[in-house]
């Protein structure tokens, strides 16, 4: 299986749609996708992992890259992955639609770095949270 990155935007924020399987092979295609938005100036960027139906420690690796590399532009970056299910339906066929990126979320979670990202349900939600340190400050006054 391959990746397939396709882009779209939602107000300032850059969305690259992930799906497909993020290993060794493939998991350069997304790492170039990013520095390319990055290199256009996007600095806002939501990652919708919902149809990566298979990530390894290379997959892993361009996450926590893609972080570094955000956070060194003092840009956001935000995650969609659905909650973490069996990979294999109720019904013995394999998961389809959301229950595909949760092996995704499984995989973060087991190696203990999902902790570090900005994880949403979906990119409506992901584009509209606002930022922890924006509802700490509260309104500005005058």
């Amino acid at each position: 299986m391959t990746l397939k990155v396709t882009d779209g935007q939602r107000g300032k924020w850059a969305v690259l749609h992930v799906s497909g399987e993020m290993d060794l092979v493939t998991s350069p295609v997304l790492r170039r996708r990013v520095h390319d938005a990055v290199a256009d100036g996007r600095r806002d960027l939501v990652l919708d992992l919902s149809g990566v139906v298979f990530c390894d420690s290379s997959g892993v690796g361009v996450l926590v890259a893609t972080r570094r590399l955000i956070r060194s532009c003092q840009g956001r970056l935000r995650l969609i992955l659905p909650a973490g299910r069996s990979p294999v339906g109720a019904s013995g066929t394999a998961a389809t639609g959301r229950e595909q990126g949760a092996h995704v979320n499984r995989v973060l979670d087991a190696l203990g770095v999902r902790r570090l990202f900005d994880v949403h349900p979906d990119v409506a939600s992901a584009v509209a949270a606002v930022p922890d340190d924006e509802e700490e400050a509260g309104p500005l006054s005058a």
